[in-house]
């Protein structure tokens, strides 16, 4: 027998719009899980509740006078640490504050694009519980830049160790040609671990899905590109995955791979022609692609998100004799997708964040 929740979690809205409040409100309060215990009109009255109130969530917006979304995440997560979900314009400028967010300690976002169309507001109902429940059983912990200096210290031997630890033997002499990764809720910091471990002379072309709006992707791979050693973009239509390249697939599309002679093209599909992919873009898809295309000459890997999105592409993956890891659950943000991997049996390895990169590195 399911034992039924009895303790709310309780919701602080932070936000300028008096309309946005309202409507955050109406949505959460609708869901019995859910107690909104206080709002607030700007950032300096967000931090000032969040320290009095102690929520277990907190809706925050980007754009507000006195004191932004961004300063007042930073100010909660050093005197008050708590789980934020940022509440993020579907603009380049609203993408790269949100990705900000997420580096200082936010754990998630919520494209706020609520208009008059009952479509638009469905679907940011959706979203919003969505994102709300998968926060509630989310890991939460503070930024690495906000961690005592014992913690940072510990950290970056871990760190120095993973790097100087030989490869787990399941991965052993295992040749691969590309690299497909995979990620959605925490991905964001996640990958830019990951791909930041890599090194601009890395021998084998590499794609990336992750679940992420149209508006958002562009400016993902840009921010990506600017702190990585190897050079990483958006993919369009018929780009060759190459040595040193990371792609990231589009938002508001899937993406497939081909082969055409010797080379994996990218091709970008509408939604429309893979209604069975509740997921955009579909990592389940990408991968699955990927390993026909590439005959399983491979690695596959998972990194932190909601569901099981990934686990299919893995499977075949493996059928095809592809190598694969897997992020562990002491690491992951949401330990679903790694999950679904890691319990199906199709995970080689299962890793720390912090070592999946350097061991991705070890297969030049």
């Amino acid at each position: 027998m399911i034992t039924p929740q009895t303790t709310k979690t309780r919701v602080l809205i932070v936000d300028d719009s008096s309309f946005m409040r309202m409507a955050i409100r109406s949505i959460l309060s609708k869901d019995p899980a859910f107690d909104i215990v206080g709002t607030a009109a700007d950032g300096m009255e967000g931090v000032e509740k969040a320290i009095i109130l102690k929520p277990d969530i907190i809706t925050m917006d980007i754009e507000m006078p006195r004191m932004d979304g961004i300063a007042a995440l930073k100010q909660i997560m050093a005197k008050a640490p708590t789980k934020v979900i940022m509440v993020s314009t579907l603009t380049n400028e609203g993408a790269k504050a949100t990705f900000e967010a997420l580096d200082a300690g936010a754990i998630d976002y919520i494209p706020k694009n609520v208009t008059d169309s009952s479509d638009a507001q469905n679907i940011f109902r959706q979203e919003l519980l969505r994102k709300m429940q998968e926060a509630v059983r989310s890991r939460f912990s503070r930024p690495p830049g906000l961690a005592s200096p014992a913690i940072r210290l510990a950290s970056a031997a871990a760190t120095v160790a993973a790097a100087q630890r030989p490869i787990a033997s399941k991965l052993t002499g295992k040749k691969i040609q590309y690299v497909g990764i995979g990620a959605s809720t925490g991905g964001p910091v996640a990958l830019q671990e990951v791909l930041s471990r890599i090194p601009v002379n890395f021998p084998y072309g590499v794609m990336v899905g992750i679940h992420m709006p149209k508006a958002f992707t562009g400016p993902y791979a840009d921010r990506l590109n600017a702190k990585c050693s190897m050079t990483i973009r958006e993919a369009v239509d018929g780009d060759i995955l190459k040595p040193g390249l990371a792609l990231i697939a589009p938002g508001g599309l899937h993406t497939t791979l081909i082969r055409q002679g010797n080379n994996i093209v990218v091709k970008t599909q509408p939604t429309s022609n893979y209604p069975q992919y509740v997921y955009i873009p579909s990592v389940d898809l990408m991968l699955s692609s990927m390993a026909e295309a590439t005959n399983g000459s491979m690695l596959g890997v998972i990194l932190t998100g909601m569901g099981s999105d990934g686990f299919k592409g893995m499977q075949l993956l493996k059928q095809k004799g592809g190598v694969t890891i897997a992020q562990d659950e002491a690491t992951s943000t949401i330990y679903g997708m790694p999950r679904a991997c890691v319990e199906g049996g199709v995970a080689d390895e299962v890793l720390p964040l912090g070592q999946i990169g350097f061991e991705i590195s070890k297969f030049m």
